[in-house]
């Protein structure tokens, strides 16, 4: 299930914007709330205390890392991480900036998958909407649907591919609680953003509330 949850929410979000095509932008704001709080929580709850609990006196800094390391990936994906993608021009290939920056986000989040299962899930909650916005801008942007799919496919494993190699990498195991704190400080700054941006004005509404909430508790209680 680690490698499972995470490839298989990128493919149904691709598949729900391919053949289904929801317009109903309130619904997927609610669920990237509740994927963002989901996320949050979950990194709170379970990977913080992980960490800190090495007695390393450097995890506070690797989580700065991890924050400022994903404010620089956004500066060349836009904030797709997030859900945050922009215009509607025409396209003729696909948007390399964005895909390896997307990419190496999808890597460094699947590293401590291996010591923290539940991660895997939280991943494949974050991503699935995440999949539909962006399968349905390339749409939206004419960008040939061979194109779309091998981004799409690409993107999917890339998570699994990070789990494997945390597992096969004596290196990984070596620094854990290094790259770990790195990927926190990533996951605090996407989670966090995502809450933020998924509605209009950075407004908090009943509906809204209620996903954040729901998405905590769940988490708390995984």
């Amino acid at each position: 299930m680690n490698y499972l949850l995470p490839l298989l929410s990128v493919l149904l979000g691709y598949g729900i914007a391919l053949f289904l095509q929801p317009d109903n932008k309130k619904n997927l704001k609610l669920l990237l709330a509740f994927s963002g709080s989901f996320l949050l929580s979950l990194t709170v709850v379970h990977l913080l205390p992980d960490v800190y609990e090495s007695h390393s006196h450097s995890v506070g800094i690797f989580i700065m890392v991890g924050i400022l390391f994903q404010i620089v990936l956004e500066f060349f994906s836009q904030g797709a991480e997030h859900g945050h993608v922009h215009g509607h021009d025409t396209m003729t290939q696909i948007p390399w900036l964005l895909f390896i920056s997307l990419c190496i986000h999808a890597f460094l989040e699947g590293l401590p998958v291996s010591h923290h299962h539940n991660l895997a899930l939280g991943i494949g909650i974050h991503h699935l909407p995440i999949a539909v916005i962006l399968t349905m801008f390339f749409l939206k942007s004419q960008l040939n649907k061979k194109a779309i799919f091998a981004f799409m496919l690409t993107f999917a494993l890339m998570t699994p591919l990070g789990t494997l190699c945390a597992g096969m990498l004596p290196f990984v195991n070596d620094y854990y609680t290094e790259i770990t704190a790195i990927v926190i400080g990533i996951l605090f700054h996407i989670s966090s953003t995502i809450i933020f941006e998924s509605s209009e004005g950075h407004k908090f509404n009943i509906a809204k509330i209620s996903m954040i909430i729901l998405g905590i508790a769940l988490a708390y209680f995984l």
